[in-house]
């Protein structure tokens, strides 16, 4: 008779193995692969802390404890279970110190092995910021290089503004049938890059309304935009050779209140009927107030803004309309002034190449799980 197998007997053989495997796997993990260095490309007094990190859902955190020479251990931070690397700057510069972690967990702390010494020192170069220097040489060379060739006469070309092309024709006109000319710097202050760039416009303008003998209004919203509109007109004046026709009083400031100011334009554009109305720089809800009201008078407009609310009232009651960059390239389209057509060209090329590279680099990180036939 065959003796009968005890399955029990191989429960009770197996069970052990089980439960002392479960038993190791259970044991906490000890930080692994702590290194401490100095923080790259910054100005000193930081060190960085970078650990490998544990994989245990029961792991609550790490405690970095850190030792300056011939000091104790001092705690600086607690992070969380997903954190691997750590910046300490509270450090200084030629201090030798060195540090530890503890991986804390419900039941036990696990501490691991201390880093070797380092020490932290600034660096005169971020690596970080390597892209941005190569661009910043890239576009240098190209302004200089586009600034040269225009000095030496060359002809940049500069894709064709209607409103600008129409400057001259516009201010013609109002010569024509002797009405004063109407410029408006908007209502922002003089730090706005759209104030700056009315600025720049205006300067061109008054050297034509001066080479026309046509009176120019110029009201301000702004203290120090009426400063700076008065000089810049004087200045052109003068460079037209016409200093003695320059009229102080005909750059003012109006007010400072929104709508006080456009109920002022209006009430300038309805008692002097100028022929030509100039509203460039930054508007807000008067765009079309003021708009509206040139219209009514018959004069011809042209606006320019970079505030992309405003620009559907100005194109609808404007004759011509400089949107965006536009504005910006006004003054070099107007006064054809080397290092302005420089600028101009150098940024056209600088678009270029950031395109080309956005390009490339998206052709080079779809061709990582695209094959380059499924591309194209």
């Amino acid at each position: 008779m065959d003796k009968p197998v005890n399955h029990g007997s191989w429960l009770f053989r197996i069970f052990p193995a089980f439960f002392l495997a479960s038993i190791a796997l259970a044991q906490p993990t000890p930080p692994q692969q702590i290194q401490a260095c100095d923080n790259p490309g910054d100005d000193g007094n930081a060190i960085l802390i970078t650990w490998e990190q544990i994989e245990a859902p029961d792991l609550t955190g790490y405690e970095i404890f850190r030792q300056a020479q011939a000091d104790t251990w001092t705690r600086v931070s607690f992070h969380g279970p997903v954190a691997h690397k750590f910046t300490d700057d509270e450090v200084t510069d030629g201090v030798k110190y060195r540090y530890k972690l503890i991986a804390v967990y419900p039941g036990a702390n696990v501490e691991s092995e201390p880093t070797n010494w380092v020490t932290s020192s600034p660096q005169w170069f971020n690596p970080s910021t390597l892209g941005a220097l190569i661009a910043t040489i890239v576009f240098t060379a190209l302004l200089f290089l586009f600034t040269a060739r225009a000095r030496r006469g060359a002809k940049l070309f500069i894709r064709r503004i209607s409103g600008l092309d129409a400057v001259e024709e516009a201010l013609g006109r109002a010569t024509e049938m002797g009405r004063p000319v109407l410029y408006v710097p908007g209502l922002s202050t003089i730090d706005d890059i759209a104030t700056i760039a009315s600025m720049n416009i205006l300067g061109e303008v008054a050297k034509k309304t001066a080479k026309f003998g046509t009176q120019l209004i110029v009201p301000t919203a702004d203290p120090i935009v009426y400063t700076v509109a008065q000089e810049t007109v004087k200045e052109s004046y003068t460079t037209a050779g016409r200093a003695d026709a320059f009229n102080p009083g005909s750059v003012y400031f109006l007010t400072n209140e929104q709508f006080a100011y456009a109920a002022g334009v209006d009430g300038i554009m309805a008692r002097e009927k100028p022929g030509t109305n100039f509203f460039i720089g930054m508007f807000w809800a008067e765009s079309l107030i003021l708009a509206e009201t040139g219209a009514t008078t018959g004069a011809i407009q042209i606006a320019g803004t970079d505030a992309i609310a405003q620009l559907p009232f100005f194109i609808t009651a404007c004759d011509y309309t400089l949107i965006g960059e536009e504005l910006y390239a006004a003054s070099a389209y107007l006064s054809r002034e080397p290092l302005l057509l420089g600028a101009i060209k150098s940024q056209d090329y600088g678009k270029l190449l950031i395109v080309i590279l956005l390009v490339v680099s998206t052709i080079l990180a779809l061709g990582a799980n695209i094959p380059v036939q499924d591309i194209f």
